[in-house]
């Protein structure tokens, strides 16, 4: 006589959706999930006394090892613009055709460093900080969003070594100074939103972070720092195209805004057409465009 083994029926494994209703009924969410962008923002807020206290503290300690100290906030700016000086304005000549030339070119490098450093801080605001990112819960956008206004402060430091600059040069206190309040708010807006790209890009990709003093030596010197975009865009043989896009360079835009705040013999002239809509329409599609880019990979910084 055959016997029958009776073997009890497979299970079903739970459905994704029963083990979401599951959770759902009990309270449950999952660990790190991304919050809405509205609730984002909300919490970006909630901890913006971190975000301050964060980015003073990271200034505090940048030149906490050298014998100077502090000092080197303004000492490296004006030791690059030296060496632009020499290098293009005696070298190569462009002193010549720029009118109050040391004032030109230190107000250039010290609003381009703001720019660069901000970006290069930004690549590394995950991968350089990735025990604080799992170690602790907040918005991660709180990190380039600091580093960009690390770098405003130290800006804000150089300045006072800027304004004697112009004084000793000859350039007067003018009322259009006031200019430049609006101009560096633009400017940190699309500074911290690059960052927050870059930040999401660099988390995903370190290696990025080795390629970027390149990118930016690049853009440096297609954006007028050390030479005038206006005394070039007046030669016939340059394609108007590549005209407009010198013109409309971000980073050209908020050093011509600075210059013509700052200095009296850079006329209204010289500045591109629109230029405030320009400095406007960068800041708004970086800022919004470059947060809402570093909002959707939230919940991965950190993780792998």
């Amino acid at each position: 006589m055959s016997q029958v083994l009776h073997t009890p029926p497979p299970t079903r494994a739970p459905a994704d959706d029963d083990l979401a209703a599951l959770a759902a009924r009990h309270g449950l969410s999952v660990s790190g999930a991304r919050p809405t962008l509205p609730e984002y923002v909300r919490q970006l807020w909630a901890r913006r006394h971190f975000i301050g206290a964060f980015a003073t503290a990271k200034l505090t300690a940048q030149y906490s090892q050298a014998k100077l100290g502090q000092v080197w906030q303004v000492m490296t700016p004006l030791l690059n613009a030296a060496v632009y000086y020499f290098i293009f304005g005696v070298l190569l000549g462009t002193k010549h055709n720029v009118p109050d030339y040391v004032p030109f070119l230190v107000t250039g490098v010290f609003i381009w460093t703001f720019t660069q450093s901000s970006i290069m801080a930004g690549t590394r605001a995950i991968s350089g900080n990735l025990g604080l990112v799992r170690a602790l819960h907040f918005p991660r956008a709180a990190l380039p969003i600091s580093f960009a206004l690390q770098q405003l402060q130290q800006l804000l430091f150089s300045m006072a070594a800027l304004v004697v600059i112009l004084l000793c040069f000859g350039v007067p206190v003018s009322v259009s100074w006031v200019l430049a309040v609006p101009a560096l708010v633009l400017q940190f807006t699309f500074n911290a939103g690059v960052s927050m790209v870059m930040a999401r890009m660099g988390a995903k990709t370190p290696d990025i972070a080795q390629l970027m003093p390149f990118v930016l030596r690049t853009w440096m010197y297609v954006s007028g720092v050390m030479w005038s975009i206006d005394k070039l865009a007046d030669k016939d043989d340059l394609p108007h195209v590549v005209t407009v896009l010198l013109e409309i360079n971000p980073a050209a835009v908020y050093i011509d805004l600075m210059r013509f705040a700052l200095i009296d013999s850079f006329h209204a002239s010289q500045l591109p057409p629109h230029v405030w809509a320009a400095a406007i329409g960068w800041a708004l599609a970086a800022g919004i465009g470059g947060f809402i880019y570093f909002w959707k990979a939230e919940e991965t910084y950190g993780r792998g």
